[in-house]
């Protein structure tokens, strides 16, 4: 069997890393890199310190809207396809790399398999809505993280080939957690665990418009605790172009940072008090880690983390930050196994490899 696996961000780095893994004792892998993070923080550094295999093929995509990036991935994965011929391509998640794989080996005839088939915000008006629902009508095999999402698929007539697998990134929080543990965390920036809050924001809802950007910083400045932000480059040239990057700096307790790698980020995260963010992925982080999680999203894919109280959704509103803030905390008992057992990776291998 062999697997074309195409990534091209952060949380495509990150499933990876363990499915990576598993594919390559069964079947021959082939790696693209899309090029969509071409930040040398936000791309070399996770294949490095995630033992990723380095890509077979890089398409150095780069710079350009969605439209042109995906145009551009297209035409160079067309020609990788049609060069290497492999038995199916795998997609993850659902950023532009992901409807880009997904219309080439639609296109190109190659079956399509969809790891984080089924989610779904509902919110059509979300580019990762769009690409996540056109994978899942070109695949051929769908690998769903939780009983939601096989639901999901069934009410829009998907029914065939579809496998709850769990969440390669669960795999991935259980793979690395003891070498997060290991690294400097909080302590290297001055901060106290348990007593700061973790920042993450970079959609384009959150950074698109300067009303967006003009909420985000308001947002910074509703934090009444110490906190960190390491900013995605995507974000900082929003703000500076908007001419709110030198306001952003003086937020009176939160600390722009630059961005940091997967295991620094854990490490900051595994000991924050609370994290706000807009990220699919740090959602489900944050309930891996027992970490209060505050969502500056009006909806999310997520969606059984906050029915379970783990999550709360305030948009970009810095009242309803503060307020969710003020009374962050993970319910009492054990957390819900809604992601599956830890060997994601493992049951998407075996599927792919018996046909």
């Amino acid at each position: 069997m062999h697997v074309m696996s195409v990534v091209g961000n952060r949380p495509q780095f990150v499933k990876a890393a363990p499915l990576s893994r598993a594919l390559r004792d069964v079947a021959r892998e082939t790696l693209v890199h899309s090029g969509q993070h071409y930040d040398p923080d936000l791309a070399d550094l996770f294949f490095d310190e995630l033992g990723i295999p380095q890509p077979d093929h890089a398409l150095g995509v780069g710079r350009g809207t969605p439209l042109q990036q995906t145009a551009a991935m297209i035409t160079r994965l067309e020609e990788i396809i049609a060069a290497d011929r492999p038995d199916v391509v795998l997609a993850y998640g659902d950023t532009t790399t992901t409807l880009a794989a997904a219309l080439a080996a639609s296109k190109t005839g190659v079956a399509l398999a969809h790891v984080e088939s089924g989610l779904r915000s509902f919110d059509r008006s979300m580019p990762e809505e769009q690409n996540r629902v056109v994978t899942d009508h070109l695949s051929d095999v769908l690998f769903c993280p939780t009983d939601v999402a096989v639901a999901n698929l069934a009410r829009e007539g998907i029914t065939r080939n579809v496998h709850q697998v769990g969440d390669v990134m669960f795999d991935a929080a259980l793979m690395f957690a003891d070498a997060a543990r290991t690294r400097p965390g909080p302590g290297a920036l001055g901060l106290t665990p348990r007593e700061y809050v973790l920042v993450t924001v970079h959609r384009a809802a959150a950074t698109d418009t300067r009303a967006a950007l003009r909420a985000l910083v308001d947002v910074l400045y509703a934090i009444d605790r110490p906190g960190v932000f390491p900013v995605h480059p995507r974000t900082r040239t929003k703000l500076t172009e908007a001419g709110l990057w030198d306001e952003a700096l003086a937020a009176p307790h939160v600390r722009l940072a630059g961005p940091v790698g997967y295991l620094d980020f854990t490490a900051l995260l595994m000991s924050a008090a609370a994290v706000v963010t807009d990220s699919g992925g740090v959602q489900k982080e944050a309930f891996f880690h027992g970490v209060p999680c505050v969502t500056v999203r009006d909806t999310t894919e997520w969606t059984e983390t906050v029915d379970a109280g783990y999550n709360t959704l305030t948009g970009l509103d810095a009242g309803r930050v503060a307020a969710a803030l003020r009374d962050a905390r993970v319910p009492d008992g054990p957390r819900p196994e809604f992601y599956g057992d830890g060997d994601a990776a493992g049951k998407i291998a075996r599927v792919l490899t018996r046909g």
